[in-house]
Order: structure tokens, then C-alpha cells, then sequence
């Protein structure tokens, strides 16, 4: 190494400590972020556990909790003198302006002024008890109970600010680390070139028309009631284009130095594609500058999930620190079950996770590497366990899926009951479905071992489940009696993170198999680590995942303004002409759109023309459900795919293509996928008919 190398490699280093510290920092504001979510929802929960038991502990709490009454009226007044006071009062405002004289209603001022009464002695009594009954113990017990009210009004109140500051901080964090969600990494330096340049053109052209929409409503005259958020906003936009513009003259010293054009506008994130269509649409289209961040926005009106998405990827991070997976994988191994049908059992198993999460990317970001990792500890073939890792989107028409829950929300034509009864029989179809294919294209001869064999220590593999088992139980049980809070869609979010930092605490502190297993897997082997590897993790795939959720609100906006597309059904001669134009614009919008963003537009658009042409409401949402799926599963996007490659990384999806010995095989992770949910899909749309004939609209 020559002197020059020399300096370059110090400064090197001498830069990397400050990005280190600030990317340190950084992370610890996402955590705090997250844990002020858990903890204000906790204390939504304590508050209320507390207004209980302070109206046990004391019979006239909600009086003592309160301000001391102020009682200055007269509890008992002459009834009658006041009656002839407001008599004569009538009669002189009727002289003083000469108006015509109306007859005194005695009965009227009599119950008025007895009301008056009734309050007055309520007070009267109020102050007796609070003065006869406060003691330093209900002092102490009121201002506990009104610090977690605080708490919970404060997180309440700032639920928005909470939000753009997580999504604006994790998405520098992944700007920073380059690890936004694109079809394909950097190798070359054109590739580092154009991905840079057009994220720095994105984010520029948002925080410009940020800047217009911040003017804008000033300007307008109207009450701004939350500028911080816009504020921020061009802030973040601002330091993400930076972060791209400093990259941009910073190169990695291991891109080599060919590339090609086509190869390298594959390696610009999915949400910056969003973005510079949505700039090109808003600003030289329509020159209506402040729409991209008019549309970028609307991920406020699903503040309470987007947080929620933050605390379930936390979760999902944690779980892949623990050997919990494992230890469930372990039970099926003594059957040496083949590929194919492993897949089944570990698709079945991941249903239930991702009916709590509402959306299969959520559970690919927040659970995937689990669920790759264990399948190929168990022999698996790269391909069939990237496939499965992809498709573990079959729950969200179980209950309590939020998605489902938001339907019924915005469309008074179903209810949650209705979805979830036809979800679960949806979701039957898709397992069936799935097993044909899997019988079709197993590799192997279906051989299992014999119960005999295999019963006996799978049992007893149940064993190490236990401490696990009792962990669950004890948490829920915590949270059902000290709590009143119960494990469904909108808890989960708060309760899952905890639960799962339990059980990272208890195989770090007390398990003792966990030094052997921690060797196998290759684990995090303290508290520390474990942790700090799980909010690290965190950070990046929240700033990758619900940036691409904001940005996909603005290609919303762009079909929404387009216009026109939702005509063409008026011409439809038959409802099976309608419901296939249907099944293709809403996998379409599947394959650009993250679900709940997509649900909103389809809600105030598609919806209704499907109503109109006589689609039960129900058989409708049903396809839309499993149109998403597939889109997500569809080229040239493939967003769970992409997803999937976020999570378990380029190598292992190099190595996976250069797997099998047929196309079928070299290709499974793209056409297994295809093949089960479009299918399910088919029989959805248009055996469905059959189905709601009697019923339809």
C-alpha cells in the first residue's frame, strides 16, 4: 500500500466513527419511539385498571380524583321570593321596551330553579366528601392514576408526530446503510450512479412539494393544526437527499467498474420509482406541486397501523434472536417430512402470525428470516424455502386481520363476521390448492417415517416447548387480569414485542441448552447483543417498509386523478366480464400498492362499479383479498419477493439460482407462488359465483 492509500484508509476511518455514532443515535431515537408505543398503549390499559380500583378502594373516587368543588351557591333558597323576583323582572322588560306582555310561566321557572337547586346541593355534597375523605393515600393513588392518563393523552396527541418521526428516521438509517427494497443491489459504479441519483431526485422533489403544500395552506388563510409534521418532513427529505448526494461522491471501494444501464435502474428502490413518477405526474403534468405531499400524507389516516407496523417488525426482529423456531421445526423433524410437505406445515403455522399482522409483507420482514433459516436447517431446497418465505401471506382472510377489520370499516355492505366466516374457508381453498401443487412438483417419492417410529420423539421434543408454552400463558395471563387486556388485532401490536423480549431474557438468563444451540445457529449469545442486534435490524427494515408504504399512497393519488379507467364497465355485457377486468386492475394494483393504502382507493373506486354490476359485496372483497396476494407474488415487481431477498439476502438468493435441473425447478420460488395463488384466485373470482348466486346484488 502506497502513502496515498495510506491517508485514504485513515480518513476512511476517521469518517466512519461519526457516521457510526450517528447512525447509533439514530437507532436508539427509532427504539425509544417504539418503546413510547408500547408504553403509552400500556398505560391506556393501567389507566383504566387504576380508575377501577380506585372506585373499589374508595366509593366516591371519580370525586376525589378530581379538581376540589368550588361550592359558592346557596344549596337552599327561598323558592318562591326568587319565583316573584323573575316575575317582575319579566314584567319591567316588557314595559321598558313596550312589548306586548306574556303571560309568566310559574310551572317552567319553578322546575328551572329546582334544577339549579339539585346541581348546587351536588356540589355542596361533592366538596363535603372530598374534604371529609382526602387523605395522603388518595393523593399518592390520583396522581399515579393521573400520571398514566397523562402519559396516555400526551402519546394520544402526538400519535402523528410519533409516526413521521419514526418513518423519517428509519428511512435515513436505511438510506444510510443502502438497504431500501429494489429489485437488485449495486455491484457495479453505474449501478451506485443511477440508484443514488434518482433517490436523491426523489426525495428533492418531495421535500419541494412539501415545501408548496406548507406555503400552500398558509397562504390559503386556513388553520394549520399540525405544521411540525410538515416541517419535519422537508427536514427528513432534505438530510435523506444529502445522505444520496454524499454517497453519490463516495462510492464503495468494491463496485467494480463495468456496468450496464438497464442492470443498474434495477438497483433504484421500489419507492423511489413511486416517487419520480409521482414528481413527474404532479409537477409537469398537472404543475400541482404540492401533490406529492398531499398524497405522501395520507399515511396519517392510518396512524395507529403504521405504528403498529413498527412494533410488529420490532417483534419479528426480536423472535430472530431466540431459538423459538427452531425448537418448533424440531418437532416435525423425526418425520422426516419431504420438502414439499414441510412447506405445507410451515405455510399453515405462519397463517396465524400474519392474520395478527394484516398483511404479508409485514410478517415476511418481521418473521421471514426465521422461517428460511429453519427451513433450510431441515434440508429444504433454496428455492422451494425462498417460495415459502414469500407465500406466507394466506392469513390475512383469517381473523383478527386488520385488513379484514378495515373493509368492514369502510364499506357498509359487509361486516367483520361475514369476511372472517367466507376468510377461513378462502383460506382452506388456498392450503388445498397449494398441497395439489406440491404433490405435482415434489422432487422426491412421498415417503414418511412410520408413526411407530416417529410419534415417540416428537413428543418428546415437546419438552423444550414447554418453558416457552409457559411463558405465553403467564404474559396473557398478566395482561388478562392486571390489565383487562386480551391477545387480538388491536393489542397484539403492544403485547407480541413484549412477550418476545421475555423469552430472549429467559433463554440468554436461564436456559440451559441454549450455549449448544447458540453455537448450531449461530445466535447472538448475550442480552446485549441480542437486543442490539434486534433494534439494528429494526431500524432498517422499518425506514425500508414503510417508506415504501407512504410512497405508494402517491401512485394512489396518480390513478385516482387519472381519470377514466373505472368507465369501461359500463360496456361489460356479462358479470364474468366484469369480474375478470376486475381480478386484473386489482392485482395490478397489488403489484404497485401495500395493502392498506391499496384498500383505501379500491374502497372509494373499484368498489363500487363491482357492486353495480351485480358482485355479491362479499365475493367481491374475497377476490380483492386474494388479487393483493397474488399481485405481491406477481413480476415484474414481486414485492414479497423482494421483500424475501431484504430479509435473507443477495447471496442466498444467488446461490438459489443457480439451483435446479429443469426450468420448473431453476424458477420454483417464482412459479410455485403463481401457480397456488393464482389458481386460488381463479376459483375465488368465478367459482364464487356459484357460490353467492342466490345472494347477488
Amino acid at each position: 500500500m502506497n502513502g496515498t492509500d495510506s491517508v485514504a484508509v485513515d480518513k476512511d476511518s476517521r469518517l466512519s466513527a461519526p457516521k457510526r455514532f450517528a447512525q447509533r443515535g439514530l437507532t436508539i431515537c427509532i427504539l425509544s419511539l417504539l418503546l413510547g408505543t408500547i408504553i403509552s398503549g400500556t398505560s391506556e390499559n393501567i389507566h383504566a385498571q387504576l380508575l377501577k380500583l380506585g372506585a373499589y378502594l374508595w366509593d366516591d373516587y371519580f370525586v376525589l380524583r378530581a379538581e376540589e368543588p368550588q361550592a359558592t351557591c346557596n344549596p337552599t333558597p327561598d323558592i318562591d321570593a326568587r319565583i316573584e323576583e323573575l316575575r317582575e323582572e319579566q314584567a319591567a322588560e316588557n314595559e321598558e321596551f313596550d312589548l306586548l306582555a306574556d303571560e309568566f310561566d310559574e310551572d317552567a321557572a319553578r322546575e328551572s330553579l329546582l334544577s339549579q337547586v339539585l346541581v348546587c346541593q351536588k356540589k355542596h355534597a361533592d366538596a363535603a366528601i372530598y374534604h371529609d375523605n382526602m387523605t395522603d393515600a388518595v393523593m399518592l393513588f390520583r396522581s399515579i392514576e393521573h400520571t398514566f392518563a397523562d402519559i396516555s393523552l400526551f402519546a394520544i396527541e402526538h400519535q402523528k408526530s410519533t409516526l413521521i418521526l419514526l418513518l423519517m428516521m428509519a428511512a435515513i438509517v436505511a438510506t444510510a446503510r443502502n438497504n431500501h427494497i429494489a429489485f437488485r443491489s449495486e455491484h457495479s459504479r453505474l449501478d451506485h450512479y443511477v440508484s443514488q441519483t434518482a433517490q436523491f431526485v426523489a426525495y428533492a422533489g418531495l421535500g419541494l412539494s412539501t415545501y408548496a403544500f406548507y406555503r400552500g395552506s398558509y397562504a390559503s388563510g386556513t388553520e394549520v393544526t399540525h405544521p411540525e409534521l410538515m416541517i419535519i418532513l422537508m427536514t427528513g427529505s432534505a438530510i435523506l437527499a444529502a445522505i444520496n448526494a454524499y454517497h453519490w461522491f463516495h462510492p464503495s471501494p468494491k463496485l467494480t467498474a463495468k456496468g450496464n444501464i438497464l442492470r443498474s435502474l434495477l438497483t433504484i428502490p421500489i419507492q423511489t420509482f413511486m416517487l419520480l413518477a409521482a414528481v413527474f405526474h404532479f409537477f409537469v403534468r398537472e404543475t400541482h406541486f404540492p401533490g406529492v405531499a398531499i398524497y405522501f400524507t395520507q399515511i396519517f389516516q392510518l396512524t395507529n397501523l403504521h405504528l403498529a407496523i413498527g412494533l410488529y417488525i420490532l417483534g419479528g426482529m426480536l423472535l430472530k434472536e431466540t431459538h423459538l423456531g427452531a425448537r418448533l421445526f424440531d418437532i416435525f423433524k423425526p418425520w422426516h417430512l419431504p420438502p414439499e410437505m414441510l412447506a405445507f406445515v410451515a405455510i399453515a403455522l405462519l397463517a396465524f402470525p400474519t392474520a395478527y399482522t394484516g398483511a404479508s409483507g409485514i410478517i415476511i420482514i418481521a418473521m421471514g428470516a426465521v422461517v428460511y433459516q429453519e427451513m433450510r436447517r431441515v434440508g429444504t431446497r433454496r428455492q422451494l424455502s425462498l417460495a415459502v418465505t414469500a407465500m406466507t401471506g394466506s392469513g390475512v382472510v383469517l381473523r383478527p386481520c386488520l385488513l379484514v377489520v378495515g373493509i368492514a370499516i369502510l364499506n357498509k355492505e359487509v361486516v367483520t363476521d361475514e369476511l372472517f366466516f367466507w376468510g377461513f374457508r378462502v383460506f382452506l381453498v388456498s392450503m388445498v390448492v397449494f398441497a395439489i401443487f406440491a404433490l405435482i412438483t415434489q422432487k422426491d417419492p412421498m415417503k414418511l417415517t412410520p408413526a411407530s417410529e416417529a410419534l415417540k420423539p416428537s413428543l418428546q421434543r415437546l419438552g423444550p416447548m414447554m418453558p416457552y408454552v409457559l411463558i405465553l400463558a403467564g404474559t396473557l395471563v398478566v395482561y388478562a387480569y392486571l390489565l383487562d387486556t386480551y391477545l387480538d388485532e388491536f393489542s397484539a401490536p403492544i403485547v407480541l414485542p413484549v412477550l418476545i423480549a421475555i423469552i430472549v431474557l429467559y433463554e440468554r438468563k436461564f436456559s440451559k441448552n441454549f450455549r449448544e444451540r447458540n453455537l448450531e445457529l449461530k445466535s447472538s449469545a448475550t442480552v446485549t447483543k441480542a437486543f442490539g442486534n434486534a433494534v439494528d435490524n429494526s431500524a432498517i427494515q422499518i425506514g425500508a417498509l414503510l417508506m415504501l408504504m407512504a410512497c405508494s399512497f402517491t401512485v394512489g393519488g396518480i390513478i385516482e386523478r387519472g381519470g377514466g379507467v373505472l368507465e369501461i364497465p359500463e360496456a361489460f355485457s356479462s358479470v364474468y366480464a366484469a369480474m375478470a377486468f376486475l381480478v386484473l386492475f386489482l392485482v395490478f394494483i397489488g403489484m404497485i400498492m401495500d395493502p392498506f393504502g391499496a384498500l383505501i382507493l379500491v374502497t372509494g373506486t373499484i368498489a363500487p362499479v363491482a357492486y353495480a354490476q351485480g358482485i355479491h359485496p362479499i365475493h367481491f372483497w374475497m377476490t380483492c383479498l386474494m388479487a393483493f396476494e397474488l399481485g405481491y407474488l406477481s413480476p415484474p415487481v414481486s414485492l414479497n419477493h423482494l421483500l424475501t431477498r431484504q430479509v435473507v439476502g443477495d447471496e442466498e438468493v444467488e446461490l438459489a439460482l443457480k439451483e435446479g435441473d429443469n426450468f420448473y425447478y431453476r424458477h420454483e420460488r417464482l412459479l410455485l407462488p403463481l401457480m397456488v395463488m393464482g389458481t386460488t384466485l381463479i376459483v375465488v373470482a368465478f367459482g364464487g359465483f356459484w357460490v353467492f348466486a342466490p345472494h347477488q346484488v
